[in-house]
């Protein structure tokens, strides 16, 4: 962040807290994703530090081996993002919904107004400590349960990737955890730059929040054909009408049966994707372009700008408008500031 007085570049500081029997993968992500971020000048737009509850020392993690942890829980004092990913050894917080005296301790330090964010099992921290009283949060599918008894104030959601309420965000398991982590950082610093993040690390770009947590067959079977080239086939024609009937035609299926493989493989359905790709295509056009809103509306396939400046407030809960004046205006601010969003 900038001092508007000194005019001094700071990157938005992001602190990752190990507990006890964090699991490797997890605590991971948050490194992965914002360490890649740069501006202009090749600056780091995020810096990450990871803590402990403890002074430096060693952290246990649910594999066979330990990380040592170079800082304490002093750094929580001095994060613009804290993020807490998934551990297996909660202890009362898994068994009675409390935080340890040490955790506790080690959250006082927060200051008002960061961002908080979990994944999976993280959430028990942050409900625990009371920051998801009275909100829509997610955890992991097959933890969902437990945790709503554990913490009946909070709104859990078991079927979505992550949820974003403004400066509190919880995300589903494992690989749910890439998608909240790129979300904040398309949410910080736009499309393009999580699209570059994305390409780097080799997975999606852009899984919506709303997609469903748990896909009954994930993996399709070598030998049954899948619906890849279909959806390759729609994102070069997002600006065209593309029926249902379109898409089940490239893969020489029937509708039924190319819808039901469709859900299968992606866990909604072939409109539902198709409206997000056409958001995302909007998105990128509204940040990175001066078409007027009716070009922009065309090319992302919504025909109208009245029928995307509906699909964008549902999506997002802004107009096209208001979406390109906070990219356009803050957009290069951000890059230049990497300033903090709360």
């Amino acid at each position: 962040m900038t001092s508007a007085a000194a005019g001094e570049f700071r990157p938005h500081r992001v602190a990752v807290l190990a507990l006890d029997g964090i699991l490797p993968f997890e605590l991971g992500i948050p490194h992965r994703i914002f360490g890649r971020p740069r501006d202009a000048r090749g600056r780091h737009l995020y810096e990450v530090v990871t803590c402990s509850v403890r002074p430096p020392g060693t952290v246990e993690t649910d594999a066979d081996f330990a990380v040592q942890i170079a800082h304490g829980p002093e750094t929580l004092a001095t994060a613009d993002t804290v993020i807490v990913p998934a551990s297996y050894e909660l202890g009362p917080l898994y068994d009675e919904g409390r935080l340890t005296d040490e955790l506790a301790a080690a959250l006082a330090r927060v200051r008002p107004g960061t961002r908080l964010a979990s994944i999976c099992t993280g959430a028990y921290v942050l409900a625990a400590a009371g920051y998801l009283d009275g909100r829509p949060a997610t955890t992991h599918w097959a933890d969902a349960e437990r945790f709503q008894r554990m913490f009946p104030k909070v709104e859990v959601d078991a079927d979505v990737l992550f949820i974003d309420d403004g400066d509190v965000l919880t995300s589903a398991g494992v690989a749910a955890g890439i998608d909240l982590c790129l979300h904040m950082v398309r949410r910080d610093f736009g499309t393009a730059v999580a699209n570059e993040v994305a390409r780097r690390t080799v997975v999606p770009p852009h899984r919506d929040g709303g997609q469903a947590q748990y896909i009954h067959r994930p993996v399709p079977d070598p030998q049954v054909a899948t619906t890849t080239a279909a959806r390759a086939w729609a994102l070069g024609r997002l600006h065209e009408p593309i029926q249902l009937r379109d898409l089940a035609e490239q893969e020489a299926m029937s509708v039924r049966t190319f819808t039901r493989r469709f859900r299968e493989e992606v866990g909604i359905s072939p409109g539902q994707w198709l409206t997000q790709q056409r958001v995302e295509r909007a998105r990128h056009l509204l940040e990175s372009t001066d078409l007027s809103m009716d070009q922009v509306a065309r090319d992302s396939g919504f025909n109208t700008a009245q029928s995307m400046r509906q699909h964008l407030q549902a999506a997002l809960g802004v107009t096209p408008t208001a979406y390109r004046r906070a990219f356009r205006t803050g957009g290069a601010e951000r890059q230049d500031r990497a300033g903090t969003r709360r």
